[in-house]
């Protein structure tokens, strides 16, 4: 796969792959922010918008990005877009995705106000181009990439983030593991016209040696002000998965196949303590509350397989990722849920 990747040449027609007959337009809002769309001009002369969320690098991989947010966060309050939507104040996030989702920015204010929808968008990552989450919006799709201990090299990151982008990632997900991990994260972020997300706990673990028995929340929180201060726009965070859900775990076909709900699960039965994800989600709130990161509660007990689905284990840590997202809403902390892992399609609306 790093072979693979090193080799891409992104340098067809506009450098980037793009047919001819499709190019980049922008759209004005009522305030003149410009908004990106692709034209594509068809055989019979008539032209499509579409949505787009390639950034800078429709025009090749080494164009320059911007800060586009920056003047918007500079002369207002720092506050979340939750916040700002529960007084009623649309901002130019709201007003930017109204426009790319074919709506108005009241009706994207008010899903935000109301817990249905997340701009995921840190203060300190103006370089990102404002989307949406929700069940009322076009459907997003993530790109998970990241470093490893056998292959660990910035730019080859910098490179699966770009081309994940021109493929039509609407978010990407820095997963790494090896390497210099701040230098890696502050290299993708800088370079990212769309949301970037992490799981902090990953970067924890491996700070702590890999050794569970090392394992403390003084160091998770170490990292996730450090994530949040360089500009990560949501977060992964298991806290859902308690000490009383192991026991309901044990019957299953496939155990615990998520990650990060294994290295809290492992932690649990080793020190005898509850989850500190959940024991300290106040403290956590707070930080993501000062840099308006969004939180996407983690599935840690997601089933692994369709004999596990919608078993004890799944709606027990389903019941408390319920309970954490009313308080993540408290703190006007925007919120999103993981799931639902395999299931079987007619136990889907169960789910």
């Amino acid at each position: 796969m790093a072979a693979s990747l090193k080799e891409v040449k992104m340098n067809n027609s506009n450098s980037s792959g793009f047919s001819k007959k499709i190019k980049k337009v922008f759209l004005k809002t009522e305030r003149g922010l410009e908004v990106p769309f692709k034209e594509i001009s068809l055989q019979n002369g008539e032209k499509v918008l579409l949505y787009d969320s390639t950034g800078p690098y429709f025009y090749g991989e080494n164009s320059e990005i911007k800060e586009l947010r920056k003047g918007w966060i500079e002369k207002r309050e720092k506050i979340t877009q939750m916040a700002f939507a529960k007084k009623g104040i649309v901002t130019e996030e709201m007003e930017f995705v109204a426009k790319r989702e074919g709506t108005t920015a009241e009706f994207v204010r008010n899903e935000v106000a109301c817990g249905r929808a997340i701009i995921p968008a840190n203060l300190n990552h103006p370089e990102s181009e404002p989307m949406i989450i929700g069940s009322n919006f076009l459907v997003k799709i993530n790109a998970n990439i990241g470093s490893s201990a056998v292959v660990a090299e910035e730019d080859l990151e910098l490179k699966k983030m770009k081309i994940s982008i021109l493929s039509g990632a609407d978010t990407v997900m820095d997963l790494s593991t090896g390497g210099n991990l701040r230098k890696i994260r502050e290299k993708i972020i800088r370079a990212s016209s769309v949301p970037i997300g992490t799981v902090p706990i990953y970067e924890t673990f491996e700070r702590c040696g890999r050794k569970i028995e090392k394992l403390d929340f003084s160091v998770f929180k170490e990292v996730l002000i450090e994530q949040a201060e360089q500009g990560v726009d949501y977060f992964t965070i298991h806290s859902g998965i308690l000490k009383s859900h192991l026991e309901k775990a044990l019957k299953r076909t496939t155990g615990i196949v998520s990650r990060g709900g294994s290295i809290m699960a492992s932690y649990m039965c080793f020190s005898g303590k509850e989850n500190f994800l959940y024991t300290k989600f106040d403290e956590v709130l707070d930080i993501l509350a000062k840099y308006d990161v969004a939180v996407s509660l983690g599935d840690g007990l997601r089933p692994g397989s369709l004999a596990d689905a919608n078993d004890e284990a799944q709606f027990a840590e389903l019941e408390t990722l319920g309970e954490l997202a009313k308080l993540a809403w408290e703190k006007n902390v925007q919120v999103m849920i993981e799931g639902p892992g395999h299931i079987p399609l007619n136990l889907i609306e169960e789910n």
